[in-house]
C-alpha cells in the first residue's frame, strides 16, 4: 500500500510516482480557484477520463438489480479476513493485477478492521464490504489493474462525499491512484463527514477566492469544448501579434511616418496604427499635411490604400464569389467562411488574417444574438472586401517589417464598413480615418481605436491627391458653416435640408384645426421637434365623412381652400387599380428576404427607380418602406405576400409624387394628397399602401367622403386614420373644377380681401 502524502502544488499531481520527492499518493480537497485552477481542472479532467474516474455527484446506493447479480456471482458470505477479500477480488474482479489486488484487499481489510475496532456490528462491515465491491465493479473497474502504475491514475470527484464514499476513496487512494475532491460549494459539507481531516488535506492557493455560483465539471466541460472548438477554428497561428497603438508617442501624422521596423525591436510582434482623426487642427494646412502625408508614405516604398467614404459596396459578383453553405450555427458559419480566405500570400499573413476573422465574427455572433442570416451578411461583407484590397495592401505579404497603410476620408457610414476597418486593425496595416467635418461623424467604435479631436471642421469630402479634384470650402464658405453652427442648432432656426432623418406622427385634432394646420411649416405645428439629426414630424391623417350642414358649395370651397402648390388631388379611386402592371413586382422579389429590405442590394439595382433623388432622401424613403412592412398596417402582411406589393408600390410612384418628395425639407411645408370619394368606389390594396406609406415619409393626407362609407378602411389592419363626422350625409355629388384662375388676372391683395374690395 502507498501512504497519502502532502502535495506543494496543484502541478505536483502530473509529477510521476517515481519522481515524487516522497514516493506517496495525493488525496486533497479543492474548495476554491486561484489564477491557474481552471486550467489545471481542465488538465486533470482529461487525465481522469483517459484513465481514471471523473465522479459528479455522490456515489449513488448499489441498487436491486446490481446487488442481486453480485449475490448470484459471489453470494452473501463474508469473513474479515485478507484471504477471503483477495479470493473475493480475483473472482470478481479479473482483470486486476495481483499486486493491484493485495494493495486493495489490504486497504479494505484496514478500513473494515478500523471500523471494527471502533464498535461497528458484523452486518454494517458486511453493508460496507457490499458497497465497496458494487463500486468497484461497476464504477472503478476500468482503472482498478493500473493501480500502482508509475503514471498514477485519477480520481475527480465533485460535490459532497459521504462517509462510505471516503471510505473507498481512501481504500483506493492507499491502492495506488491520486484523488481530487472538487468542492465548489465549499469545505463545509466535507468536515461534517471527516472531521478531523484525517483522509485528505485541504490544498490553500495563493490569492484563492471562492468558485463562482453555477460553476461545476459540467460548465467546465462546455468551455473545453468551446475552447477545442475555438481551436479548430483558429487552425495553425502566425508566430507573430499584433502591437497596436502601443508603441505611438501622441500625434498620429507623425507617428505613423515612422518605419515599421523602426516602431519596436521585440520579436514575434508586428507594429501597426489604428487611428481616427476628428475635426482639423489648421484649415489652411490640412489638406497639404495628408497629401504630403501619402507622399511621403508611398516614397518609402510602402503599400497604400486610400478610399474616400463611403466605400463602394460588394458588387453581384463580388458577393456570389463568396463559397457558402448553409450552416445552423455560427461556429460551423465562420469555419465554412474562412475557407474563403485563400490569396496567394505569406502563410503569415493568411494565419493573421484567418484569426482576425473568427475574433471579428465570434464578437459579432454575441451582438447579433447568433442571428445567422444577420451575421452572413456581415461576413460576407468582410470577404468580399478583403478579397478587393488583400493584394493591393499585402503584396507577397512578406512579414516582418511590412506595414501597409489604409486611409479612409470620411469615416465609416454603416456597420459594414465599421467592420472592415476593425478587422484591418488586427492585420499588419496602419489603418486611419480622417473626419475633417465634424458634423458627420463615423459610427467605428472599437477599444483599441486611438483618436485625436480638434475643434476645427472643413467640409472635405475627397483625399487630397495628384490630379484629383479636390473639394475645399473657401474662408467665406467656412465662415457660414460657423455660423450655422451658431444659428442653426438648438435655436429654432434651420437651413435648408438641414436634416435627412425623420419620424412622423399623427397629429389627432379637431376638424376646424385641420385648415389652419394645413399650410403651416412643420416646425410650428405642436410637437414637432428635432433630437440629434432626427425630425419629429406632425402630419394630419384623416377622414373627414359627411357634409356640414348639408351646404355643398361651402364643402367644395373648403376643399379649395387645401390646394396648395405641395397638394395633390385624387377625385376617383381606385387610383391603382388591382392588378395593374408594375414594373417593380420583380424587384420586390429579389430584394425582400425575411422580411428585411436590402437597401444596398436595390440602391445597386439598375431597375432601382430613386437614384437620381438626394440621397439622404433615398435612404428615408426606403426605411419607411421597412418601417410599413414592420408594423404590419396593411392586412395579409407576413400572410399571403403583401410584403412584396408594398415594396413594389412604394418603388412604383408616379413622377409628380416623386418629385413632390425630392423637394421636401423636414422642417418645413409637408407635401400632401387630397382624396375626394363621392361615390360607392373603395380604396385597392394599392392605394391603401400608398397612402400609408406617404404619411409614413411625412405627408399630410385627407379623404373626403361625403357619403359616410367605408371606402377606406378594408385594407387596413387597425383603425390608423382619425375620422372627422362633421355632417349630414350626402351621395352622387359632383366634383368641381379646382384649377386655379387663368394666367394673367390680377391677384387681390391681403387687405382687398379684409375689406371686400375688388
Amino acid at each position: 500500500m502507498l501512504k497519502r502524502v502532502r502535495a506543494e502544488s496543484l502541478a505536483d499531481y502530473f509529477t510521476p510516482l517515481g519522481s515524487r520527492k516522497e514516493k506517496g499518493v495525493y488525496f486533497c480537497r479543492l474548495a476554491g480557484e486561484g489564477e491557474e485552477t481552471r486550467s489545471f481542472l481542465a488538465r486533470y479532467y482529461e487525465a481522469a477520463r483517459r484513465s481514471g474516474v471523473v465522479q459528479e455527484g455522490r456515489l449513488p446506493n448499489p441498487d436491486n438489480r446490481q446487488l442481486s447479480y453480485f449475490q448470484e456471482m459471489m453470494g452473501m458470505d463474508f469473513t474479515l479476513s485478507m484471504g477471503f477479500l483477495s479470493e473475493r477480488l480475483s473472482k470478481w474482479l479479473p482483470r486486476m493485477s495481483p499486486s493491484a489486488r493485495e494493495s486493495v484487499s489490504g486497504a479494505i481489510y484496514d478500513t473494515l478492521a478500523g471500523l471494527q475496532k471502533a464498535g461497528k456490528t458484523e452486518n454494517i462491515l458486511k453493508n460496507a464490504y457490499v458497497k465497496f465491491m458494487c463500486w468497484l465493479y461497476y464504477k472503478f473497474e476500468r482503472m482498478v489493474n493500473r493501480l500502482g502504475d508509475n503514471d498514477l491514475p485519477k480520481i475527480l470527484y465533485e460535490g459532497e462525499v459521504g462517509i462510505y464514499e471516503l471510505l473507498l476513496l481512501s481504500v483506493l487512494s492507499g491502492a495506488g491512484c491520486d484523488i481530487l475532491l472538487l468542492e465548489t460549494e465549499g469545505d463545509g459539507p466535507y468536515l461534517k463527514a471527516d472531521p478531523e481531516e484525517a483522509y485528505s488535506e485541504r490544498m490553500a492557493l495563493p490569492g484563492e477566492k471562492p468558485f463562482p455560483p453555477g460553476f461545476s465539471l459540467k460548465t467546465l466541460r462546455q468551455d473545453m469544448d468551446e475552447a477545442e472548438e475555438k481551436s479548430r477554428l483558429y487552425g495553425e497561428t502566425s508566430a507573430f501579434r499584433p502591437c497596436t497603438n502601443a508603441w505611438m508617442k501622441g500625434h498620429m501624422l507623425e507617428d505613423i511616418l515612422v518605419p515599421p521596423a523602426s516602431r519596436g525591436s521585440e520579436g514575434g510582434f508586428f507594429y501597426n496604427a489604428f487611428c481616427r482623426m476628428n475635426g482639423v487642427q489648421d484649415r489652411l494646412t490640412y489638406q497639404n499635411e495628408l497629401y504630403q502625408l501619402k507622399q511621403n508614405i508611398q516614397s518609402a516604398g510602402r503599400r497604400l490604400v486610400i478610399i474616400d467614404a463611403p466605400l463602394p459596396p460588394p458588387s453581384p459578383e463580388e458577393i456570389a464569389g463568396v463559397r457558402r453553405g448553409r450552416a445552423e450555427d455560427a461556429t460551423a458559419l465562420i469555419r465554412e467562411l474562412s475557407a474563403n480566405i485563400n490569396y496567394p500570400l505569406g502563410k503569415d499573413v493568411i494565419r493573421l488574417m484567418h484569426k482576425a476573422f473568427v475574433d471579428i465574427l465570434l464578437e459579432e455572433a454575441q451582438k447579433e444574438g447568433n442571428n445567422i442570416n444577420r451575421l452572413t451578411n456581415r461576413a460576407v461583407y468582410l470577404l468580399c472586401y478583403l478579397r478587393r484590397y488583400a493584394l493591393l495592401l499585402f503584396g507577397n505579404g512578406a512579414l516582418p517589417g511590412e506595414v501597409g497603410g489604409f486611409f479612409l476620408m470620411g469615416g465609416c457610414r454603416n456597420e459594414n464598413e465599421a467592420l472592415f476597418l476593425r478587422f484591418l486593425s488586427r492585420l499588419p496595416v496602419d489603418v486611419l480615418i480622417f473626419c475633417p467635418n465634424l458634423s458627420a461623424p463615423c459610427c467605428l467604435k472599437d477599444p483599441l481605436l486611438y483618436e485625436e479631436t480638434y475643434s476645427e471642421t472643413l467640409a472635405l469630402t475627397r483625399y487630397p491627391q495628384e490630379n484629383a479634384p479636390l473639394r475645399a470650402g473657401t474662408a467665406a464658405y467656412h465662415a457660414e458653416r460657423d455660423l450655422d453652427t451658431l444659428m442653426y442648432q438648438d435655436s429654432g432656426i434651420y437651413r435648408n435640408q438641414q436634416y435627412e432623418k425623420a419620424n412622423s406622427l399623427t397629429l389627432q385634432t379637431m376638424y376646424e384645426e385641420i385648415p389652419l394646420l394645413w399650410d403651416q411649416e412643420l416646425k410650428y405645428r405642436p410637437n414637432f421637434g428635432t433630437a440629434g439629426s432626427v425630425v419629429t414630424l406632425p402630419v394630419i391623417f384623416a377622414k373627414v365623412s359627411g357634409v356640414k350642414n348639408g351646404n355643398v358649395a361651402a364643402y367644395f370651397n373648403g376643399i379649395k381652400a387645401l390646394i396648395t402648390p405641395e397638394t395633390k388631388v385624387y377625385k376617383k379611386v381606385p387610383v391603382i387599380p388591382p392588378g395593374a402592371p408594375n414594373p417593380m413586382k420583380a424587384l420586390a422579389v429579389e430584394c425582400l428576404r425575411g422580411g428585411r429590405l436590402n437597401k444596398a442590394k436595390l440602391m445597386e439595382n439598375r431597375a432601382y427607380p430613386y437614384g437620381i433623388l438626394r440621397e439622404g432622401m433615398q435612404h428615408h424613403m426606403l426605411d419607411k418602406i421597412q418601417l410599413l412592412i414592420d408594423q404590419k398596417l396593411i392586412k395579409g402582411t407576413f400572410e399571403n405576400g403583401t410584403e412584396y406589393t408594398i415594396v413594389a408600390t412604394a418603388l412604383n410612384l408616379d413622377k409628380e409624387l416623386v418629385r413632390l418628395i425630392q423637394s421636401f425639407d423636414f422642417t418645413r411645408k409637408n407635401p400632401k394628397l387630397v382624396f375626394i370619394i363621392t361615390g360607392e368606389d373603395v380604396l385597392s390594396l394599392e392605394d391603401t399602401i400608398l397612402a400609408a406609406y406617404l404619411n409614413l415619409v411625412g405627408f399630410d393626407i385627407i379623404f373626403y367622403v361625403p357619403t359616410g362609407y367605408q371606402c377606406i378602411e378594408r385594407h387596413f389592419n387597425a383603425s390608423a386614420i382619425e375620422e372627422h363626422q362633421i355632417g349630414e350625409y350626402l351621395y352622387d355629388l359632383n366634383i368641381p373644377d379646382f384649377s386655379p384662375a387663368p394666367a394673367g388676372g390680377q391677384r387681390m391683395s391681403l387687405m382687398d380681401r379684409i375689406f371686400h374690395r375688388g
